[in-house]
């Protein structure tokens, strides 16, 4: 069974930077989620979802074909086959994320998601480096090493 390591704290806080480090020098998967929520975004627009409208956001992401890259050296993100590690931290993205953020049913799908994630390498590798906003309180609250 592989170690889980939950770091929390505010955005621009260094939290990124420290567990891409973290991860990479013990060998660990990394998962970015708040990088989740940003392709989210970008996902919606893509679809034409309204953004306003809360119902459609959420199902337009939990259609979401999603594929994180758990390489703390290379975390990219690949959405319906395409690369939108760069597309996703347009200045347009950061404007609109919030929308999508603050859907209840968004939450709770892409918790749904970071959860088996985490429980996929925790379970079948050495461990995860998980960082993000609310990470050690209501993701991964038993992570064996929890930091804020």
């Amino acid at each position: 069974m592989g170690i889980v390591v939950a770091i929390d704290g505010p955005s621009g806080s260094g939290k990124s930077t420290v567990s891409r480090r973290v991860a990479a020098g013990l060998g660990l998967a990394y998962l970015d989620t708040g990088a989740m929520y940003r392709a989210a975004a970008w996902w919606c627009e893509r679809r034409g979802a309204d953004l306003g409208d809360a119902a459609a956001v959420a199902g337009a992401v939990r259609a979401m074909p999603l594929d994180m890259g758990l390489d703390p050296r290379s975390p990219g993100v690949v959405c319906d086959g395409v690369d939108i590690a760069a597309a996703i931290r347009e200045p347009h993205i950061a404007a609109v994320v919030s929308t999508v953020a603050t859907n209840l049913e968004v939450r709770a799908e892409l918790a749904r998601l970071q959860r088996e994630i985490i429980r996929a390498e925790a379970d079948g590798g050495a461990g995860i480096v998980a960082e993000g906003r609310d990470i050690t309180t209501v993701i991964a609250p038993d992570a064996d090493v929890r930091c804020c």
